[in-house]
């Protein structure tokens, strides 16, 4: 192997497929309810449609905070489990599920009061008010989420991953149920052939709270999974490192928030076309989340690895994980390219059947193909500067990307020049290539020395 080509490690590659696919399906499991959400609420209109696909941009903008800051956990985790230190690594996941509960509360207070401003952005009523009943729906979600992903940073890096991917099995299970229940009420128990009982259709608020209780769900049986990994109780004369996973994590949930408020300012843009354009924004997004699943479970697999290389004080080994994490996310990237490109209709179809929100999903969908490698490579990127504890240039890049170059051209596309919804995702187009430049160079520079352990 020469160092022109870091990523043609047979072995290296062996670890990676070992670990990314149970990663994979928890990504696109948890995708997946989005995806059900959408597509329940793909029939109740496209005002309903609309909100729930603002409401999910809101939400996650949020959240994903919390998640950032306890993705601080990565570096410090796999490290330590790479120099054999197993205490300290269940130390680190006692501090993140702390970090989880003081985070939730001023998350949850914002989300209660950011629907409050669609209607002065120009979201018209009938959508705002969708998207606040969806958020309402959603806020016993924000703690659960964020614990959640401090449990499965912890497992993913001691490689146990079969109780996550259980918990996500369990979750749309009781999530499809829940929404059919909660959104239709009566209506759902009548087209599988039961008997009405007087059950409410809540709509979107509906919607809400069977994800919400989905995530309950989830978390309940992940943290029995960590539990029978080791039930061993802590001793009390270490201290938590509370603060060394908020230094590491912090600059994560901002990075995130750069990237995922992008997409939800998006969202909000895509509200002052109308509700159709709007509508057909959301089938596009979710179906671009979806294959960003896949790119996302090779990522955190790729965290893991550089994270233990470098615990074992062997940079070279961090060097090839990366770039093999890098090529697997291209080689997936470039087959959902392909499907987005020439099968457009046949994937909105899956969400929607209404002609109108078809009609303004369908060039959307085929402009995601253009982005695919770039949006698998970003985040595959950023994992491996995560592994190697540099979470400091995956913050700038996406808020130099996002914010100087992909917002700005979509609002100057989208409605200076009059392009609708299709600038709008050029623009979004252009800010996560910017990024995914950005963030490969930095690591090929980062990992060609030798990498101090966080």
């Amino acid at each position: 192997m020469t160092e022109a080509d870091p990523a043609r490690d047979p072995s290296t590659f062996r670890q990676l497929l070992r670990l990314a696919p149970p990663l994979v399906a928890t990504f696109a499991g948890s995708q997946l309810m989005s995806f059900v959400d959408t597509a329940m609420v793909g029939r109740l209109g496209g005002a309903a449609l609309a909100g729930v696909g603002i409401g999910n941009g809101i939400f996650l903008a949020m959240t994903i905070v919390g998640m950032g800051c306890v993705l601080g956990m990565d570096p410090i985790v796999a490290q330590a489990l790479g120099a054999g230190e197993h205490a300290e690594a269940r130390d680190v996941l006692r501090a993140g599920a702390r970090v989880s509960a003081y985070v939730s509360l001023p998350l949850m207070a914002l989300i209660v009061l950011l629907p409050a401003v669609l209607q002065p952005l120009g979201v018209d009523p009938e959508t705002a008010s969708a998207t606040r009943l969806f958020l309402w729906g959603r806020l016993a979600n924000v703690l659960p989420l964020i614990l959640f992903t401090a449990l499965r940073s912890y497992l993913s890096a001691v490689g146990r991953t079969r109780a996550v991917v259980a918990s996500v099995v369990v979750a749309n299970v009781v999530n499809v149920i829940g929404e059919g229940l909660l959104i239709y009420g009566d209506g759902a128990l009548e087209w599988v052939g039961l008997p009405a009982v007087g059950l409410p259709a809540l709509g979107v608020l509906g919607a809400g709270l069977a994800t919400s209780l989905s995530a309950i769900v989830q978390v309940v049986v992940v943290a029995l999974g960590v539990r029978a990994l080791d039930p061993s109780p802590r001793d009390p004369s270490r201290p938590l490192p509370v603060r060394r996973v908020l230094r590491i994590g912090a600059p994560i949930g901002f990075q995130l928030l750069a990237e995922v408020g992008a997409f939800a300012i998006a969202s909000v843009l895509a509200g002052r076309l109308g509700a159709t354009q709007a509508a057909g924004h959301q089938v596009a997004l979710t179906l671009a989340s979806f294959s960003f699943t896949v790119s996302l479970g090779v990522a955190s697999a790729t965290a893991v690895l550089v994270g233990r290389a470098v615990g074992r004080a062997d940079a070279p080994a961090a060097r090839r994980a990366g770039f093999a994490g890098l090529a697997a996310s291209a080689g997936f990237m470039s087959v959902s390219a392909a499907t987005f490109f020439f099968a457009p209709s046949a994937l909105a179809r899956l969400l929607t059947d209404q002609p109108d929100v078809l009609a303004a999903a369908l060039p959307l969908v085929r402009i995601a193909a253009f982005f695919q490698l770039s949006d698998g490579a970003q985040v595959t990127a950023a994992a491996a500067l995560r592994g190697a504890g540099d979470t400091r240039t995956s913050q700038i890049a996406n808020v130099v990307g996002h914010y100087l170059i992909g917002l700005p051209l979509a609002i100057g596309l989208g409605f200076y020049a009059g392009w609708g919804t299709v600038g709008i995702w050029w623009g979004l187009s252009a800010g996560l290539t910017l990024v995914a430049v950005v963030l490969t160079l930095r690591f090929r520079w980062l990992s060609a020395r030798p990498i101090a352990r966080v």
